[in-house]
């Protein structure tokens, strides 16, 4: 096949199904991703102050999950969070969509924990001490002295996660959730040309992740400034 063939075939493709890559596919790919950054970072940030408690056991656990998590392929979790959630949880009538929602939350919230621990540690010492000196309390200092400083370290670093995580949703398309993976399996199944619908998907993600990618660098920049 030449490449003028395959031009117009793209072309032709784009034409007649935009909607289901630009609409859909987009549309489910950054709420899934936002999603699982959002609930991520709340779930991760608990995992990280679980971490520094005095209570070794919780620690221990919080250390076995982190561990385990990281430890394990991420679309293995998925056919966990989409196999086995719905029967542990029937009550809650998952749906497909929810389970790998849930799955990837608990995927990003082992990473990061562990960029928010990292943080945390970067945060001068003597900020804690001097923060104590003036009759400040242990949560006190965390949550006014600490966690803010911490937060403006670790920014960038849940940025680049949000640009992992578009890229990560594409195993969903396991599933057929709707992402732009599954919008290519689609498009693909009707026309029967492979090549320029991963073509088309690429492109789409590519231009998704390199507009992140600038925009936090310009954000990251910015901090380092303010600096």
């Amino acid at each position: 096949m030449d490449i003028g063939t395959i031009c117009h075939n793209i072309v032709k493709i784009m034409s007649e199904y935009w909607q289901v890559f630009l609409i859909e596919g987009v549309s489910y790919t950054l709420i899934l991703s936002v999603i699982t950054v959002f609930f991520g970072a709340i779930l991760g940030s608990l995992l990280a102050l679980g971490k520094r408690s005095r209570f070794k056991p919780l620690v221990w656990i919080i250390t076995a999950f982190v561990e385990v998590i990281r430890g394990t392929p991420i679309l293995l979790q998925l056919y966990f969070g989409y196999f086995v959630f719905p029967e542990l949880l029937p009550f809650l009538e998952m749906s497909d969509f929810t389970s790998i929602s849930v799955a990837l939350v608990i995927n990003s919230s082992a990473y990061v924990s562990e960029v928010i621990r990292s943080g945390i540690q970067a945060v001068d010492r003597g900020q804690s001490e001097a923060a104590r000196s003036l009759g400040l309390n242990a949560r006190q200092t965390m949550l006014k002295i600490v966690l803010p400083q911490a937060i403006k370290n670790i920014l960038p670093a849940l940025g680049n996660e949000f640009v992992m995580i578009i890229k990560e949703t594409s195993l969903a398309s396991t599933f057929f959730i709707g992402d732009l993976m599954t919008s290519y399996l689609k498009v693909r199944g009707i026309t029967y040309l492979s090549f320029e619908c991963l073509f088309i998907v690429g492109v789409i993600y590519f231009v998704l992740t390199f507009t992140l990618s600038k925009i936090i660098g310009v954000y990251e920049r910015r901090l380092k400034s303010s600096d």
